[in-house]
């Protein structure tokens, strides 16, 4: 049973890694900023692993018994957008019939598929000191599905599966423990149907609409948040327990800033975090993190070091279970 905290790349600090010890936190999650800037953020990221003072940074984690996993939305770095000119068929069709590089890809095209495995394999090997799960996830959009007439039957769960795949077989090739995630994230909370998940594929289970609905209680939100509680057990009976993991948004400080800076004071409720752990664990969950972003430098110079005690003390308690 694993426990982690996800924060980005430039609030990495040996206090953050001391705190995570300290804290009896297991796994270290590295996550370029999402959104517009994803594919920016992430070439930071490759940059900045480069240099020796970040990997040092790693290398402390690592000494401090922290697994070290990298956490992005990749899609536009693994397919470059500048091919759409040559190659439109790369890219996906919008529900009005109209090839667009906006995001993600047609996960019909082999060629496509192909370039993507391949630089994701490229990629994995800039990642330095990863643990041998590797986090690629499509596109950071609510809805970005190919509506080509080879796609459009498939749901976007059974087109992120066969992207998913394709990633999955060729690290795979290069090593045999290495295993991807599946992220039900929005519209892909559904499993796929027509899809199977290849061995070495694994569930990350993403509820972001149940801490958005908490913060503005409205009823799109709730009506997501239920349809990812449903989501659990269907998801679980298709990718099975091993490896499946919880991402949460408990200690989340910069969905709570609504991604701006400067940061808000954080607070979270150890109670309902304690009751959550406790449902998942319920469910067969046994490797849960959560974001924890925006809680760097800058925050502690308004606010001071955040207290994270309780919180580590509820996600750890289902390894007493």
């Amino acid at each position: 049973m694993k426990s982690g905290i996800i924060i980005h790349p430039s609030e990495l600090s040996k206090k953050w890694i001391d705190r995570l010890s300290a804290l009896k936190i297991d796994t270290l999650g590295l996550h370029p900023e999402g959104g517009a800037s994803a594919i920016e953020s992430l070439r930071k990221l490759t940059l900045l692993l480069e240099t020796k003072s970040f990997r040092d940074l790693i290398d402390y984690a690592v000494s401090k018994g922290l697994s070290v996993e990298y956490q992005f939305h990749a899609m536009s770095y693994l397919l470059d957008r500048a091919l759409f000119c040559e190659h439109p068929e790369y890219f996906r069709m919008d529900s009005n019939g109209i090839r667009t590089c906006d995001v993600n890809l047609c996960p019909s095209s082999k060629e496509a598929l192909k370039i993507v495995a391949d630089n994701s394999c490229r990629l994995a090997k800039k990642l330095y000191k990863s643990s041998q799960k590797y986090f690629f996830w499509l596109d950071d959009v609510m809805s970005g599905k190919c509506h080509c007439p080879n796609c459009r039957n498939y749901s976007a769960s059974d087109q992120q599966m066969t992207v998913i795949n394709a990633i999955a077989s060729a690290l795979k090739a290069n090593d045999n423990e290495a295993k991807v995630a599946y992220l039900a994230y929005y519209e892909t909370l559904d499993p796929p149907t027509k899809v199977k998940p290849l061995s070495n594929v694994f569930l990350e289970y993403a509820p972001i609409d149940k801490c958005k609905q908490k913060l503005n209680n409205s009823d799109k939100t709730k009506r997501g948040y239920e349809k990812e509680i449903a989501s659990i057990d269907p998801l679980l009976k298709c990718f099975g327990m091993n490896n499946s993991r919880v991402l949460e948004y408990w200690i989340d400080n910069s969905l709570f800033s609504s991604w701006k800076k400067p940061p808000k004071k954080l607070y979270y409720n150890a109670y309902e975090i304690k009751n959550d752990v406790s449902e998942y664990t319920s469910k067969g969950f046994a490797d849960m993190c959560s974001f924890g972003c925006f809680l760097g430098e800058d925050y502690e110079a308004l606010y001071g070091e955040p207290d994270l005690k309780e919180f580590a003390d509820a996600i750890n308690s289902f390894k007493e279970q």
